[in-house]
């Protein structure tokens, strides 16, 4: 009989974690995934205002699990689950299909972005949760400042960033510092005080998660950034020049970035399907509260995942893959195994190079020592020393000079097949 064949669908977070925790098990795990890459989506950000290079934050799977004998990856995106039968669908990178045999499985496929019934808006409005979103994003905003130059200054420099949770604050603080530092004496041509940046959400909050002093700190540090700050203001339509609130406000934005609402995966919706699991409003699966199991074969971690309604940020998914990996250790051990119990290590956001919040259990962090204990925290849970190194050293050149590395215009690869 051959090993025990456990198959991997997401090299997220959750993902990855169950990949490598199951690294000096006797099994045959494959991780499927329709990129190549991991990636670190907290910093997914920094990329998209031209302080990180892509590959700091997006390590290669092959890469990552070189030293894995027990790990292959393949290429291709998931598109259904036979559980009778346990196969796994999957159309391959190099257009065939396949049907990947599995003896477990876990499913940890993600989330997506929600324009909450109009989607309408995201050719105005693009999302940012893919490494190729981020870099269009920069070359938008490079684009932008260049347009400035020849163009009304007025018009190209107004940007509006629509959600206030930790994104779009850390999106927001890190454009106000693109614009008012990291280019300063690069356009000449460009007054400063032409540079609008609106932050706005439907909540009557910035980052609802977080203590009431620290979301009043992380305001009035956006507003002394320049940025101006609306909350309590639902969009009502958005089109290629601003949006217009439902209380009739307009917000003239010439670049328009969406950083709200989340959903989980279409691959939540077909594991339920299969499986016979419910699924909660948002679309997540809901799965047991003791090992993320969905059925005794089958397991669900991250962002696709309802567990006793734990945020999806990192660090429920990457516990979660982690706990599973030791369940299916145990399994196959014939052990007992510990129910899965989740370790909240709070939650952070950055606002500015020298200043963040952290909200960890009692203790409130601002100004420079939340930033320490933000990066200290964000370089941990970056995969692989290069990355790290490389990340440091270009928050301490940012620092230092206020100079960005990746001040690059790229085009979308669609824009340069029509020529």
């Amino acid at each position: 009989m051959g090993k025990h064949r456990v198959v991997v669908v997401g090299g997220g977070f959750g993902g990855l974690g169950v990949v490598r925790g199951l690294k000096r098990a006797d099994v045959e795990v494959t991780l499927i995934d329709r990129t190549n890459h991991h990636l670190f989506q907290p910093l997914l950000y920094q990329v998209a205002t031209a302080l990180l290079p892509a590959g700091d934050i997006a390590p290669a799977f092959r890469a990552i699990l070189r030293k894995q004998r027990n790990a292959r990856v393949l290429l291709g995106e998931v598109t259904g689950f036979d559980t009778q039968k346990k196969l796994v669908d999957v159309d391959l990178a190099d257009g065939t299909a396949h049907r990947v045999p599995y003896d477990t499985l876990v499913v940890a496929a993600g989330a997506r972005d929600s324009y909450f019934g109009n989607d309408e808006w995201a050719r105005h409005a693009p999302p940012m949760k893919t490494l190729e979103q981020a870099v269009d994003l920069r070359s938008r905003l490079l684009r932008a400042f260049e347009h400035a130059v020849t163009g009304d200054p007025k018009e190209w420099l107004s940007f509006a960033v629509i959600g206030a949770g930790p994104t779009g604050v850390e999106l927001a603080g890190q454009l106000a510092d693109l614009a008012r530092r990291a280019l300063k004496g690069q356009f000449r041509e460009i007054d400063p005080r032409d540079l609008r940046i609106t932050l706005l959400d439907g909540v009557p909050h910035v980052l609802p998660p977080f203590s009431e002093p620290l979301r009043e700190h992380a305001r009035k540090k956006l507003e002394q950034l320049g940025v101006t700050v609306m909350t309590g203001a639902m969009v009502e339509s958005i089109d290629g020049h601003g949006l217009t609130t439902k209380d009739g406000d307009r917000v003239e934005a010439r670049t328009i970035i969406w950083a709200a609402g989340v959903q989980a995966s279409e691959l939540s919706r077909k594991l339920a399907e299969a499986t016979g699991a419910e699924l909660d409003r948002k679309g997540k699966i809901i799965v047991s509260p003791v090992d993320c199991s969905v059925t005794p074969e089958i397991f669900a971690v991250g962002d696709m995942v309802n567990l006793n309604d734990l945020p999806g940020i990192a660090e429920p998914a990457i516990q979660e893959g982690h706990h599973v990996a030791r369940v299916i250790r145990a399994r196959l051990e014939g052990r007992e195994h510990k129910p899965f119990k989740y370790l909240d290590l709070g939650t952070m956001a950055t606002i500015s190079p020298g200043d963040a919040v952290a909200d960890i259990k009692k203790l409130r962090l601002t100004g420079v020592i939340g930033k320490v204990a933000w990066a200290v925290v964000h370089i941990a849970f970056l995969v692989g020393w290069r990355n790290r190194l490389a990340v440091l050293a270009n928050w301490g050149w940012n620092i230092v000079t206020g100079r960005r590395t990746q001040s690059i215009i790229l085009e979308p690869v669609e824009a340069i097949e029509r020529r």
